[in-house]
């Protein structure tokens, strides 16, 4: 279990800040900006190179597809203004059928090009992000392989799915539709602006008013003031995510213990805040995108053009069929533009999720040295002599959890760590499983540090049983075959033997070919016995057990301390241990206070001391008793 000074240090957020856009969400602010505001531009400014890197790849291809939506923009109009001119010729006198005939031909013909351009487009970006999501989903498996363990343990598993899963679809924006979208955008109402400016270039000046007026709205909607209560939106967001599963994830706990209602408060607390905040944002802002949408909306531009082109025709300045092309074609004029305007939300998500993303791809690997492949080979089998070197640690450079451990670990020896909560246990012994790199000292292996050694021998050398197990989606076999993936049917009758866990095996309906979750749900002190199955299976000559039974039910302990008598026989073992009338019989105790070894001996050696060992024992003696008293009964 982590303890309490390794739960209480700063954890790596991704969203220090906030999730935004790009730099245009800034306009307009000054040199003098409080602290909240610069840290949001640099926040914008880093989006924006995050995601042009990422996307870099296929950026060429997004931009050949964007020239056909370019082209596709010009023949939306073409067939408007071939309308405009078949309302001219039927306006004549006499009649021309023919050229409405051609007129009416070609305006078809161009829509359908125009149509056959747009689905082109369409089809090619989304093929492109369909390519790039799989290599990119690839890619970010293969990295989070190469990460030390750690980084997951300070994460928790709404942040991973976030960075694996939920930030590779959300460039789907970026790639199939924002270049897109800001083309067409653009292109459309500048083909039309012109030609309105050819056709009255005073009517063309009015029909300009709304999409100013427009323009400011969405300046004000792209304000730095929203843009922070889109920050507090976003974090809102996330709160409900991670309490979501945490409540999930301890749903069954809380109500061992009656607390459903205070976890549930959690829960509910972190959706007010999110509801409170969506309302603080997004209220505001929808009655002001739904004002400025009206702005250009056709009925309204309609009713400017047709009111102006009224007073303008009064005095003799425009000729009233001069008004058929602002009916035809300026009233499209910000159908394209609106639609850009609500595909900002999806632009800074996705600009958020590339630079998570690009953080996540810059985050220093575990070094795997494969070159040392032969130096510790299954061929020349390790003793699994441990020495800690001087080892120093900590998660940032301002804070050393672990300092100056010297201890060796001899083969066929039990050690066990010991110490208050917070002392370093968990984290002294994961870094002999290479959770992280020691900042300072070595970790050594029959005389091998450990970083010279490849992750796969490492990992063939030491293996672990930790509180909490985990099972893949799978059959058993597949499971155990997790240790070693050529194990014979008999290799894995044995070890689910020697770990006291055949016999549940054997009254499932498939035996070993059982899947986990849908033939059978494995109680912890099964699952935690299957585990070690899988460990004596890898045959790691040494091991880190973190108190392997604390999960255990009552009548599974002392079957997963069998199974455990048989795992650590002959080999090197090291055990964080929280309970201490279980670690009597050890080979060596060493017992950490503030990330140092204060003492170091037997049990009967520390008992008769007088150091931090006795005071615990004396601390746990007094917890048995108290339980004896109250008629409970411990286990000793």
């Amino acid at each position: 279990m982590a303890e309490t000074a390794e739960a209480s240090r700063p954890r790596p957020t991704d969203d220090a800040i906030v999730d935004v856009g790009d730099d245009w969400a800034l306009a307009g602010v000054t040199d003098a900006l409080p602290p909240d505001r610069v840290a949001l531009r640099a926040q914008a400014k880093r989006d924006k190179v995050a995601a042009k890197e990422l996307l870099e790849p296929v950026a060429p291809s997004i931009s050949r597809a964007a020239i056909l939506v370019a082209i596709s923009g010009v023949a939306a109009v073409v067939p408007f203004i071939l309308i405009v001119e078949v309302c001219r010729e039927l306006l004549r006198d006499p009649v021309d059928t023919g050229v409405i005939t051609t007129l009416l031909i070609a305006a078809f013909v161009v829509l359908a090009f125009r149509g056959l351009l747009q689905v082109v487009g369409l089809v090619w970006t989304h093929r492109i992000d369909a390519g790039f999501q799989l290599s990119l989903r690839r890619r970010l498996a293969a990295k989070a392989g190469r990460l030390p363990l750690g980084w997951f343990t300070d994460r928790s598993s709404a942040d991973v799915k976030r960075l694996l899963s939920d930030d590779v679809e959300a460039l789907h924006y970026l790639i199939a539709h924002v270049r897109l979208e800001v083309v067409n955008a653009t292109v459309t109402p500048l083909v039309i602006l012109v030609y309105l400016f050819v056709a009255d270039w005073r009517l063309a000046l009015v029909t300009l008013i709304p999409l100013v007026a427009y323009g400011f709205a969405l300046s004000a909607m792209m304000s730095p003031a929203n843009t922070l209560l889109l920050g507090e939106f976003t974090r809102g967001q996330q709160g409900v995510e991670r309490t979501a599963v945490e409540f999930v994830d301890g749903i069954s706990v809380v109500r061992v213990f009656g607390r459903t209602r205070k976890a549930y408060g959690a829960y509910a607390g972190a959706v007010n805040r999110y509801a409170d905040a969506l309302a603080a944002w997004k209220l505001p802002m929808t009655k002001l995108q739904s004002a400025a949408d009206i702005l250009l909306a056709p009925v309204f531009l309609t009713l400017v053009v047709t009111a102006a082109a009224v007073g303008m025709a009064a005095l003799d300045w425009i000729d009233p069929v001069d008004l058929v092309p602002f009916l035809l074609v300026g009233v499209g004029l910000g159908a394209s533009v609106v639609g850009l305007g609500y595909g900002f939300q999806s632009l800074r998500e996705g600009a958020a999720a590339a630079r998570r993303i690009r953080e996540l791809e810059t985050t220093p690997e575990l070094p795997d040295a494969v070159a040392a492949t032969a130096d510790v080979s299954r061929d020349d089998k390790p003793a699994g002599r441990v020495r800690f070197e001087g080892v120093a640690f900590g998660y940032d450079p301002k804070r050393t959890v672990v300092s100056g451990v010297d201890v060796e670990l001899e083969p066929g020896t039990v050690t066990a760590l010991v110490g208050p909560s917070g002392s370093g246990k968990t984290t002294l012994a994961r870094l002999l499983a290479r959770f992280h790199d020691v900042t300072d000292g070595a970790i050594t292996i029959d005389g091998h540090d450990i970083r010279s050694m490849s992750l796969r021998d490492l990992y063939q050398t030491v293996g672990f049983v930790f509180q909490d197990v985990q099972l893949i989606r799978g059959t058993v076999a597949d499971n155990l075959r997790l240790a070693r993936p050529d194990a014979t049917v008999a290799d894995l009758e044995h070890a689910i033997r020697v770990a006291q866990i055949h016999d549940r095996i054997a009254e499932l309906p498939r035996g070993l070919d059982s899947e986990i979750g849908v033939d059978v749900t494995f109680s912890g002190g099964e699952a935690q016995r299957l585990s070690i199955a899988r460990t004596l299976l890898a045959d790691s000559r040494v091991l880190v057990l973190d108190e392997a039974t604390a999960f255990a039910d009552p009548e599974s302990e002392a079957a997963v301390q069998d199974a455990l008598a048989s795992v650590i026989a002959d080999r090197t073992v090291l055990v964080i241990a929280h309970r201490l009338h279980t670690i009597t019989e050890v080979d060596q105790i060493l017992v950490l206070s503030d990330g140092a070894i204060v003492e170091r001996g037997t049990h009967d050696q520390l008992v008769a001391g007088d150091g931090l060992y006795r005071r615990l024992w004396q601390s746990n003696e007094d917890a048995l008793a108290i339980l004896a008293d109250s008629g409970e009964g411990v286990d000793r």
